[in-house]
């Protein structure tokens, strides 16, 4: 018991040792007993003997040469084992190549055709090898089947013997379909990662509100040369492209047949498509009125289109002069080709169509959101994750918002930053938050939400106070650019069916609050609610905020902007008093309250 501190081990005292029989009676292994008077005295603590650490029985090897040896061989063991770093990376390969290691795709459906990277999968795709050395099966039954639900693990699953009849989980993607969406599709994420995908909607709407960049034509010029490429490497680009989007009224001679260099075909024919249609002029030519042939100009332009089109019909008519097809494999491709330029046409012709006013959607017949009376859980950074907003929802949330997702990082494709996107199937009221800077990145974000994300609206953050996003003239920052946020409200509206809300602050500096100002001009641009956190970006969560203020903005907003409270909401008597202090709040964002207590 040397081990043992004192003041607990001290029963022990060898002090005693050798007194006479009158003291107090001993144990048998010679240690006397006190009591508990006399313990507490000699600042002992008093722990009875059944619950002290037994005496190691190591004393008689503090000499023993051998007993240190073995004391410092692990540590000699130790420092051989280190290895290089190529090595440790050997190491790792062979286990990724590990018939242990099995392709996850192919172990949730047991087929080994399942992956899509065939050859280049960096896991085993060896069943049976992985059968043969797979560890035995735990006890017990697999939960997912218990709950009638297919088990996401398939053949690596511990309890796989308890699946049915010994099957893979062949829709096991039921299960994520059925608890969540907003997934990012993997061919999207491609696309983002080599920066391909198309933004036609966002592109057209920035351009028209004169927010577009001074590279806007370039880049457009190159993707148009990118998509013209043919299969041999020469421009195929169709020179009568726009007549598809022009009403067939229109003649055909008013379609010009090429485009000068720097201007794109794209923004030709939406221009032309604008330009209102002018009369065709009799002109009669002089030297073809002298000879009596009383031609018009306009007749000639058509004789010579007519002209100018016949040559490629009877190229395409005479069975020799056709694109020959050595064999069945270059027919393939070019079949594949022709449907991938088909596909890609399809939304060029919906977005020439844009511009067309009749077709848009009036800002008064988009779906809006009765936000009044309904109990709105904050979109709480970091904390607000998919499994709190589903306990919130049981508890009686009515509304709510993922985290905040930085537009940038969407549109890279960067896959934990999707992730803040995902919806419950349980969130039956649910919208996702976005951060961004400016006009272009903001529309392009929630072009690309909207076709890839099923959310009921779409919440611009304008006042967040961390410095990082700050110093990208994102957030709070953006409360001391008013026309950078009327671009991003009127960009973003424009280019997105579903409604946009915004989250702002009191102000950027304290005691200089500006958005009762704003508050008019928000409604009008395109936003159907504001959420006003009564604190300023220099504030950040420190005093309280400031509620006085928050009603002297919704007493000025519009009757077609609903305005949400949000700061210190710790219970339902806050909230109660919120809304009775000020019944033009349509309803209080509760956030921290959450946190502290969930049952809120």
């Amino acid at each position: 018991m040397d081990d043992c501190p004192k003041d607990i081990c001290a029963v022990t005292d060898s002090s005693t040792e050798g007194v006479p029989a009158s003291q107090p009676p001993s144990d048998p292994d010679g240690t006397t007993q006190r009591s508990l008077e006399e313990l507490v005295a000699r600042a002992i603590a008093p722990v009875k003997r059944e619950f002290l650490r037994p005496p190691p029985s190591s004393r008689t090897t503090q000499n023993n040469p051998a007993s240190d040896a073995n004391v410092k061989q692990p540590q000699a063991n130790l420092v051989q084992e280190k290895k290089s770093k190529r090595q440790l990376k050997r190491e790792r390969r062979q286990e990724q190549k590990s018939p242990l290691n099995l392709c996850p795709e192919i172990a949730k459906t047991g087929d080994v055709n399942a992956c899509s990277y065939k050859d280049k999968c960096r896991f085993s795709h060896d069943i049976e090898a992985f059968m043969a050395q797979k560890p035995a099966d735990l006890e017990g039954d697999c939960p997912f089947i218990k709950a009638d639900a297919p088990c996401p693990y398939g053949l690596a699953c511990r309890f796989a013997g308890t699946h049915k009849d010994n099957a893979p989980a062949a829709t096991s993607n039921l299960l994520k379909k059925s608890s969540e969406v907003n997934g990012l599709n993997k061919d999207v994420q491609k696309l983002l990662w080599k920066n391909k995908m198309r933004f036609t909607k966002a592109d057209v709407v920035v351009k028209s509100l004169g927010l577009a960049g001074p590279n806007w034509k370039v880049k457009k010029l190159v993707d148009k040369e990118e998509d013209e490429v043919g299969l041999d490497g020469s421009h195929a680009a169709d020179k009568t492209d726009c007549k598809k989007v022009v009403d067939d009224s229109v003649d055909c001679s008013e379609c010009p047949s090429t485009f000068p260099a720097a201007v794109n075909a794209e923004e030709a024919c939406e221009t032309d498509e604008l330009r209102p249609l002018k009369k065709a002029k009799l002109v009669v030519d002089e030297k073809s009125s002298d000879e009596g042939e009383g031609a018009t100009v306009l007749e000639k332009d058509n004789e010579k289109n007519s002209a100018e089109t016949e040559p490629a019909d009877n190229v395409l008519a005479e069975p020799d002069r056709s694109p020959k097809i050595s064999n069945l494999k270059d027919a393939t491709v070019l079949e594949k080709y022709n449907e991938k330029k088909s596909a890609e046409t399809e939304p060029a012709d919906d977005v020439h169509a844009e511009p067309d006013k009749s077709l848009k959607i009036h800002p008064r017949e988009k779906m809006l959101i009765d936000f009044r009376e309904k109990l709105y859980l904050a979109p709480l950074t970091t904390v607000g994750n998919l499994p709190f907003r589903r306990v919130c929802k049981t508890l009686g949330a009515d509304v709510t918002c993922g985290e905040m997702a930085m537009c940038t990082n969407l549109l890279q494709g960067q896959a934990s930053e999707w992730a803040l996107l995902r919806r419950h199937s349980s969130e039956d009221l649910f919208g996702v938050q976005i951060c961004g800077a400016y006009p272009d990145t903001i529309a392009r974000t929630v072009e690309l939400i909207e076709k890839e994300c099923t959310v009921d609206f779409i919440d611009i953050n304008m006042g967040c106070p961390i410095d990082i996003v700050v110093d990208k003239g994102a957030g709070s920052f953006l409360l001391t650019k008013p026309l950078r946020m009327k671009g991003i409200i009127q960009a973003a509206s424009g280019t997105v069916d579903k409604p946009i809300t915004v989250k702002v602050r009191t102000g950027y500096f304290g005691g200089k609050n500006r958005i009762d100002s704003l508050i008019a001009d928000i409604g009008s641009w395109g936003a159907t609610a504001l959420t006003i956190h009564g604190r300023s970006r220099q504030q950040r969560y420190s005093k309280l905020a400031d509620w006085d203020y928050i009603y002297q903005c919704a007493q000025k907003a519009p009757c077609t902007l609903q305005v949400l409270g949000n700061g210190d909401i710790f219970s339902y008597l806050d909230w109660n008093n919120r809304k009775t202090d000020c019944p033009e709040l349509s309803t209080c964002m509760i956030a921290r309250g959450a946190l502290i207590k969930v049952c809120i």
